[in-house]
Order: C-alpha cells, then sequence, then structure tokens
C-alpha cells in the first residue's frame, strides 16, 4: 500500500522530488494536455494502458508537440 501512495504522490507531483526546483524543471507539473492525455488513455485505452506508468513518455509527447505548435504559430 506505501508503493500505491509513493506512486500517487509522486504522479500528482508531492514532495518526494529530491532535487530544487531547477532540477525539477516541469516535471512534476501536469498541466492540461498532460490531463487530456491521460483521460483519453484512461477512456479509450480499453483498461490496457495505465497512464500512472505512461506519464514519464506522455510528458515528452505533449511537451515536444506543444513546442511544435508555439513554433509553428509563435
Amino acid at each position: 500500500m506505501d508503493k500505491l501512495k509513493d506512486l500517487a504522490s509522486k504522479a500528482s507531483g508531492g514532495s518526494s522530488n529530491t532535487g530544487g526546483p531547477a532540477a525539477a524543471g516541469n516535471q512534476g507539473q501536469e498541466d492540461y494536455l498532460d490531463k487530456g492525455l491521460a483521460a483519453a488513455e484512461s477512456k479509450y485505452g480499453g483498461g490496457k494502458i495505465d497512464p500512472a506508468k505512461q506519464r514519464g513518455m506522455n510528458e515528452k509527447a505533449t511537451d515536444f508537440a506543444r513546442e511544435k505548435f508555439e513554433g509553428a504559430t509563435g
């Protein structure tokens, strides 16, 4: 049960982060795009995709998409 609490704390941006604010960067902060992707995975993944396990990859994908969108639109 403690592992589940630790995982939930990490996923929600809990204080288990050992690095300072500069070392953490944007990690630990889930914005609307990240939440939307997690919701879509939960709804359409058929129970095969666990958004908590995929959060790191989702963060990279959404950051990349955001960067490209901002680069194209200014």
